[in-house]
């Protein structure tokens, strides 16, 4: 059985680069963001849900992002029916891609591994995290995100220090190197683990 190591982090903390180290290490990667992408896609499952009850979000036969920003923006309660239609959907994707599983370490990227109950899943989770200043930064420069939307979503997460706090290792992404660095350390880790059992 695959060790199933869980990837979680606030939003702007560096998470889906650090998964990308752990794809380039050879394990392979289940990444709860690109399946709602693609569940909110033109036909998508999630698509086809969420226009019975925001019709105005879809554009084209998908999900507008922007548009479901600006309707959680103006009613944030509009973020518990969108999750409470999503949320089973990610969990059957991801259900899926752990009966197909044979590599010795798996990753689940969840950035809301915590805020979902999803950290009964894994055998260890590593939490990135960086300098408040430094998740603002890249934000604004990303997403070009209003302060606004950024409390919202930060509102909703649970706090950077918990995270850590929870975390079997934290990873700093300050440097690509120092988080490529730790990558290699915690696969190590986990080998050597396995090997003593």
């Amino acid at each position: 059985m695959s060790y199933r190591l869980g990837l979680t982090g606030s939003i702007g903390m560096g998470k889906s680069t650090t998964a990308q180290m752990f794809a380039a290490e050879g394990v392979p990667v289940w990444d709860a963001d690109a399946t709602v992408h693609r569940l909110y896609g033109k036909g998508g499952a999630a698509t086809r849900e969420l226009a019975l009850l925001y019709p105005e979000i879809v554009e084209e036969g998908a999900v507008s992002r922007p548009k479901l920003r600006a309707l959680i923006a103006a009613d944030p309660a509009v973020l518990d029916a969108v999750q409470a239609v999503v949320h089973p959907l990610v969990a059957a994707d991801r259900a899926a891609f752990l009966t197909r599983a044979t590599a010795p370490v798996v990753l689940l990227d969840i950035p809301l591994l915590f805020e979902t109950g999803a950290e009964h899943l894994c055998d260890g989770i590593v939490v990135v995290s960086a300098p408040p200043e430094v998740q603002r930064s890249r934000l604004m420069a990303r997403d070009a995100m209003s302060e606004a939307e950024l409390a919202i979503i930060l509102s909703r997460q649970m706090p950077d220090a918990e995270k850590r706090a929870r975390a079997t290792w934290v990873i700093e992404t300050t440097t690509l190197d120092s988080a490529a660095r730790s990558v290699k350390q915690i696969l190590e880790e986990i080998r050597q683990r396995s090997a003593d059992a």
